[in-house]
């Protein structure tokens, strides 16, 4: 060890907030502007770490100042360590980057002294110019390495340039970990089933919740869900416990929970999701008649309660403030028309829901049989709003609902079928506030969709 002063660097942090476009990857850049380093390039939301301040509290405290997103801790992942010397001055830094892929609000610039542009932009076309430093950080991102040396030379452009002097230096890292676990979470799953050999995350991209495949040294196969908050855990594990043994073999089994940890080990089924499957009629109507034959059960496995939901007037005016701009005409007088009849209809009984029912969340066996899954959003409610997203399903296709219904026992009433559509109008404005505020244009255009279907079928009048 040599003698004298030690060397030390500053420290940065880098945000690399991630999502899935139309393209591929897609990655939150921001622009300089003003009386700042590299005004003009494009950048990762950065900063530097205050006194006392932890690498990922900065991380955190960086996103919601530069872009007004909320993050949460257990969301936030090591991705990249960049050692960098500019071009000006003598002194190095060391560079963090982070990734992450949840996140609430919608990305937008809270800082015009110091940034005058933000977009997403994807992985593999980035935009010029850029900080040559931010680039040599997502270029060993892009190439799932760890670790980048990026020392430039006086005289070097800060921005990057293709053409220009190549100065980064990419490391590689030991082999992955074979059990790609958060500590905690690991900790709790061996706990449960006994030593993990395998996992590989399978989250759902627009989940909150985190989703582990796990195989454990004896060969065995579960999944472990870390949930995104306490009522998602609550209530899928409440449905655990109640109502989804009704369904035998066609659902998981709850082998686990842990409230601090907000997780859970579940038994894994098999079969292939039916999500994006490309089925021939005939066997799409089996697959109806099995998930009608499921809502039943599942309708049926507790007892009945009273209604004491609030007024729908009040819940459609809430999501039409986030919607509006979104809706196409007439379509906020068909919400209010049909708030207007739903509160007039007799209020129905309250039955045990998947509160989530749609292919998503469906298994096709290679026997053909269907199993479900993912109950955090299960809660009792009315029977048609649990046939709502499945209603979406249905429309030209009157053999699948015809198909739904046989499996379900019994034909919808009349006013259930008013009901059906006043819920599935509900929905479809909640999921374009959603589309909106979250820029997913796939949820978004789903309840444009349903309020084109609505828009164009008798009115609310003719129908009660």
């Amino acid at each position: 060890m040599s003698g004298g002063v030690r060397h030390t660097v500053p420290v940065d942090v880098h945000l690399v907030l991630r999502r899935d476009g139309a393209a591929g990857p897609e990655v939150l850049l921001s622009r300089r502007a003003g009386p700042v380093y590299a005004t003009g390039l494009w950048h990762l939301p950065s900063g530097h770490l205050d006194p006392g301040e932890d690498m990922v509290a900065a991380v955190v405290r960086e996103a919601l100042e530069e872009t007004g997103v909320v993050i949460s801790t257990r969301d936030v992942t090591a991705a990249v360590t960049v050692h960098h010397r500019p071009p000006v001055g003598a002194g190095s830094r060391i560079g963090v980057f982070f990734e992450v892929r949840r996140w609430s609000g919608r990305p937008e610039v809270r800082e015009p002294d110091r940034c005058d542009g933000m977009g997403w932009y994807p992985l593999d076309a980035l935009p010029e110019p850029m900080v040559a430093y931010c680039r040599a950080g997502l270029d060993a991102y892009r190439a799932g390495l760890p670790a980048a040396v990026h020392f430039q030379q006086p005289g070097d452009p800060v921005r990057y340039a293709a053409d220009g002097p190549d100065r980064t230096l990419l490391l590689t890292g030991p082999p992955a970990r074979a059990v790609p676990l958060p500590y905690r979470s690991r900790e709790f799953a061996e706990r449960a089933v006994g030593r993990i050999a395998e996992a590989e995350e399978v989250s759902w991209v627009r989940s909150g919740s985190r989703v582990w495949r796990i195989t454990g040294s004896g060969g065995g196969v579960w999944y472990l869900k870390q949930h995104r908050g306490r009522r998602f855990h609550d209530r899928e594990v409440a449905a655990y416990r109640s109502w989804v043994p009704s369904l035998g073999p066609r659902a998981p089994r709850l082998v686990a929970a842990d409230p601090v940890e907000q997780a859970v080990v579940i038994t894994a089924l098999t079969g292939r999701p039916l999500h994006g499957m490309v089925l021939d009629g005939a066997t799409e109507v089996r697959v109806q008649h099995a998930l009608g034959r499921l809502a039943s059960a599942l309708h049926r496995s507790g007892p009945e309660r009273p209604n004491a939901s609030p007024p729908a007037r009040s819940t459609v005016t809430r999501h039409l403030e986030g919607a509006r701009s979104s809706l196409a005409d007439g379509d906020e007088e068909l919400l209010l028309a049909l708030a207007r009849v739903y509160d007039d209809l007799p209020q129905p009984v309250l039955v045990p829901t998947h509160g989530d029912l749609q292919y998503r969340n469906a298994l096709l066996a290679d026997d053909g049989d269907v199993r479900l899954f993912d109950f955090e959003r299960s809660a009792y409610g009315s029977a048609t709003r649990d046939m709502v997203r499945l209603s979406d399903t249905w429309d030209g296709r009157p053999d699948l609902r015809a198909a739904f219904l046989d499996g379900y026992g019994r034909p919808l009433t009349p006013t259930e079928e008013l009901r059906l559509d006043c819920e599935a109008a509900f929905d479809a404005v909640s999921g374009i506030a959603y589309g909106a505020t979250h820029e997913d244009p796939e949820v978004a255009e789903r309840g444009r969709r349903t309020l084109l279907r609505l828009r164009t079928a008798p009115g609310p009048d003719d129908r009660a």
